[in-house]
């Protein structure tokens, strides 16, 4: 269930609704990354599962507080809040955006009681249950999502006039069919610069992330959570694979009948859906899929969120009173980041978020990197200054490199990482940790 369940948790609303796009200008190479996931599992699964089971650990960050200190594990606690709160937030308003516009919109809901309603809805069935509920919910969530893609095809499918092995063959033989790129090292669709960003997207977003590895702690054994993790690896390839064909598909369903592509690759499982070209059947499936896939993301994210400002923040792991007050304050606060991007109105802030979420996953992986291949100990005084100035500094190679004419992709990450792991070890001596700190190490 939990391995079922996270296929949908990692698959937000605006994948749903981006991927199949992404073909229109990147062919089906985002693939590479997701082979590239794979291996990220596996490192997750065999280093990180067997520390935290170890340790037993509710919140994945109270290893940095053992391993370094105080501040060291406040800054990790930090940096998870305001990546997930940012990320969560903008998936769930493109959501919220496009549900709005067709299908609320029609018979007169305003935005304000759209975004209130599903919060709302997504705070009572995570009140109680906590996590537990969340395993189950996702599970459903999940079946709903695959089972809506699925159908959509199969609709498309017909609206072509083709069975499933000639569609197969077409999605095949298209241009957009392309999977790998070897020969040019300065495309951001290389395929080594693909598959090694998926290993670390996967570690930092998977590995480093509470939101996804409170599913897995909650396995009785650790032998469970690692089967878990590694077939949700593998299950990761054919869902994208999946969309990626669903976006062929369209695109030679547009050809077909003479419709203009969308600039916009977003748009175009929405253009169908909204203009009711595939019937009202891919209508509801369409809503259901991206409800479905932005509700698994959303109530993990709000669980999460509570569950490590409890622990990490408070101090109050146990204090059930605290779990309901902040729980309700952070499904307020996800609710004001919503109508907030609304208010702005603007494409660029959202780009701004994506990029701040992604940047503050640099600072963690240095972190746990540090703490899991040496034995050194770094200034924990000095942890927060450092995790703010990586970023800071990757922003200046970012656009000094694009000056040079090398543009920077999914890799940013791993330099982001890179030069925390440095600043840790420049700023560290030669002093023991303590035995429970050596013990986890």
């Amino acid at each position: 269930m939990v391995a079922f369940g996270m296929v949908g948790a990692s698959i937000s609303g605006v994948t749903f609704v981006s991927v199949p796009g992404m073909v229109m200008k990147m062919d089906m190479t985002y693939l590479q990354t997701c082979l590239g996931f794979i291996l990220g599992y596996f490192v997750v699964a065999f280093l990180l599962l067997p520390l935290y089971y170890r340790l037993n650990l509710t919140s994945i960050y109270t290893y940095l507080g053992q391993r370094f200190g105080p501040r060291a594990y406040k800054t990790g606690a930090w940096f998870f809040l305001i990546s997930k709160m940012s990320g969560a937030a903008v998936a769930f308003y493109v959501v919220c955006m496009l549900l709005q516009r067709y299908v609320f919109e029609e018979v007169g809901v305003p935005f304000v009681l759209t975004v209130a309603g599903l919060v709302a809805l997504i705070w009572l069935y995570t009140r109680r249950g906590g996590i537990k509920t969340l395993v189950w919910t996702d599970t459903v969530q999940t079946f709903c999502l695959l089972g809506a893609l699925l159908l959509i095809i199969y609709k498309v499918i017909g609206e072509l006039g083709m069975t499933p092995a000639e569609a197969a063959k077409a999605v095949n033989d298209h241009p957009f069919s392309r999977i790998f790129v070897f020969d040019d090292w300065m495309s951001r669709q290389n395929f080594w610069k693909q598959f090694l960003s998926g290993i670390f997207i996967v570690i930092v977003m998977t590995g480093l992330d509470q939101d996804k590895m409170q599913k897995n702690l909650t396995c009785k054994t650790l032998r469970e959570a690692q089967k878990d993790m590694c077939s949700y690896g593998f299950a990761f390839v054919p869902v994208n694979l999946l969309f990626m064909a669903l976006g062929v598909l369209l695109v030679l369903l547009a050809g077909s009948r003479g419709m203009t592509l969308p600039v916009m690759g977003d748009e175009l499982l929405p253009m169908f859906a909204a203009t009711g070209a595939l019937g009202t059947m891919v209508v509801v499936l369409f809503t259901i899929g991206i409800v479905a896939a932005s509700f698994s993301s959303a109530d993990s994210a709000i669980t999460s969120m509570t569950t490590s400002f409890c622990i990490d923040i408070c101090n109050k792991p146990k204090n059930e009173k605290l779990r309901k007050r902040v729980h309700l304050f952070m499904s307020v606060v996800f609710m004001v980041f919503i109508l907030l991007f609304r208010l702005l109105n603007s494409t660029s802030i959202i780009d701004a978020v994506y990029v701040l979420v992604s940047y503050t996953y640099g600072p963690l992986l240095g972190l746990f990197a540090f703490g899991l291949l040496t034995k050194r100990m770094p200034r924990d005084r000095f942890v927060p200054y450092m995790a703010v100035a990586s970023p800071l500094l990757c922003l200046i190679i970012d656009k000094t490199s694009a000056a040079a004419g090398y543009t920077f992709g999914y890799e940013l990450l791993m330099l982001n990482g890179l030069l925390m792991f440095m600043m840790l070890l420049l700023s560290s001596s030669q002093d023991t940790p303590s035995a429970a700190c050596q013990s986890a190490s």
